[in-house]
């Protein structure tokens, strides 16, 4: 680390000189990774589509205080060491990344920027895009009042607006819990949390429950909340439907067995004007994907990129860091996102890190992944959730497909693929571009084919070569500019 002013006061990168390290995403791995490797000498750029850095984890309003979020203090130290290094590390807000490519000396990253593309140089990439809620679709998840968990969360913590007066909140996994507790102490009034899962499940790992302390000092802090506000905490529970004609009236919660088929005489239904859920999360790994990373299914059946113990991916120059390798919490990918911006800086600068400091991070890493198996083994998503659909469900939002359309065409029409189903029938064709539908996409068709979900189920819904939204012009110009650089 620095020591003196001096050594802060390095002249700004020239323009036109590419980057030694462009970080993607400025959530916990971003930071961590861009702040390391800066302080170890590395010219660096941190893009990411937000205003202000924190990612999903650290959402906040302009001169948020911090007393809403827990780790604040772990991102009030990555925020100083952004303006500790800012002479060698260029924050760029506001850049929604679309594209990123290997070029003759490196990569380049292809942002928009208010309207306006704007194409990043570097050496290396470290991709830390983060992950977006998983979802489940059940009737009625359509109607206006049903919302993920994490947008509930992103609306109060980003903006300060509750969803709604009075809420339910369902799914599975220890999400819910923050999610349900930040409502509660804005005002809403939450009408229970309802746990498809059994959480019990932890007992089955003691010793990896044990050494993480802190994580389970978080949850005891948020049930009590819950228990302040009088809020019912069930397991073995979930919304099975949402009723209303213009918007949310009701949902209908019922018990689940162990593959979490509706347990008969269980039905009940609640009065409320919004529905927060969500099943665990989903990585980001559309950069991974355009850039040739390997890919494998991870223990919670998300598609996420391969990494060694240097957070290398199989792409040489290319390091992958928090969810995107592997959905574990802030905590990990803090950690994760640290060694990659070490590895990263001594690759492209030679800039050795502390041998102390690698062997303490493998350790924290090896921990922090264990706490991540035993969560997901925990909170499984189990297959059950497919017989709460009806024909009539629709599974892509976007552009409508229901249940019956992705059973049709593949016991009728032989579409006993994901990419074939997206063919046949569109899911997965609109504006999120499978983002939100993919994963039920998948499972929905490896059932009906009467099979397991694999890895290329997955990739056929998650690889997009452009991935956000763009004008066309944008692309346009891009190829005319690519052509002629071919020509020249």
């Amino acid at each position: 680390m620095p020591t003196s002013p001096a050594e802060t006061a390095e002249p700004a990168r020239p323009a036109g000189v590419p980057y030694d390290i462009a970080v993607l995403g400025a959530g916990p791995a971003g930071l961590s990774a861009a702040t390391a490797a800066a302080a170890h000498g590395a010219r660096v750029a941190l893009l990411d589509a937000g205003p202000r850095p924190g990612g999903q984890y650290w959402r906040h309003r302009p001169a948020d205080d911090g007393a809403a979020h827990r780790d604040w203090p772990a991102f009030e130290r990555l925020r100083m060491a952004l303006e500790t290094y800012h002479a060698r590390l260029d924050h760029l807000p506001g850049h929604t990344i679309w594209h990123v490519e290997r070029t003759a000396d490196g990569f380049a990253t292809h942002a928009l920027s208010d309207g306006v593309s704007r194409e990043v140089v570097s050496r290396t990439v470290v991709v830390a895009t983060g992950a977006y809620d998983r979802q489940l679709p059940f009737p009625g998840w359509t109607l206006p009042g049903v919302y993920t968990a994490g947008g509930v969360q992103a609306l109060l913590k980003g903006h300060g607006v509750v969803a709604g007066r009075r809420v339910v909140v369902a799914g599975t996994g220890p999400f819910l819990l923050p999610v349900a507790a930040g409502l509660a102490e804005a005002g809403a009034t939450v009408l229970g949390v309802f746990e498809a899962g059994r959480p019990t499940a932890f007992a089955r790992h003691p010793l990896t429950t044990l050494r993480a302390a802190a994580k389970l000092g978080e949850a005891t802090h948020y049930l009590r909340t819950l228990r302040r506000h009088r809020i019912p905490y069930r397991t073995r529970t979930t919304v099975v439907r949402a009723e209303g004609t213009d918007s949310v009236t009701g949902a209908v919660v019922a018990r689940l067995d162990d593959r979490w088929r509706i347990v008969p005489g269980t039905r009940r239904r609640l009065e409320c004007d919004t529905v927060a859920v969500g099943y665990g999360f989903t990585p980001q790994t559309e950069l991974p994907l355009q850039l040739g990373c390997a890919m494998h299914r991870d223990a919670d059946g998300s598609l996420t990129a391969r990494v060694d113990t240097r957070q290398r991916s199989t792409v040489p120059g290319v390091y992958v860091a928090g969810e995107a390798c592997g959905v574990g919490g802030a905590q990990l990918a803090c950690t994760e996102g640290e060694l990659a911006g070490l590895h990263a800086a001594y690759a492209t600068t030679g800039a050795r890190p502390d041998p102390r400091r690698i062997a303490r991070l493998v350790r924290l890493r090896a921990a922090r992944r264990g706490f991540a198996a035993a969560l997901h083994a925990a909170y499984p998503v189990r297959p059950g959730w497919r017989e709460w659909l009806t024909e009539d469900t629709v599974v892509c939002r976007c552009e409508e497909v229901t249940a019956g359309a992705i059973r049709q065409v593949v016991e009728e029409l032989g579409a006993t693929d994901p990419r074939a189903v997206k063919l046949c029938a569109r899911p997965g064709m609109g504006l999120c571009q499978g983002r939100v539908c993919g994963y039920a996409t998948a499972a929905l068709t490896a059932a009906h084919a009467g099979r397991d979900v694999t890895e290329d189920d997955l990739r056929g819904l998650a690889s997009r070569p452009v991935a956000q939204p763009v004008p066309l012009g944008l692309l346009r110009n891009a190829t005319v500019s690519h052509h002629d650089e071919e020509g020249a």
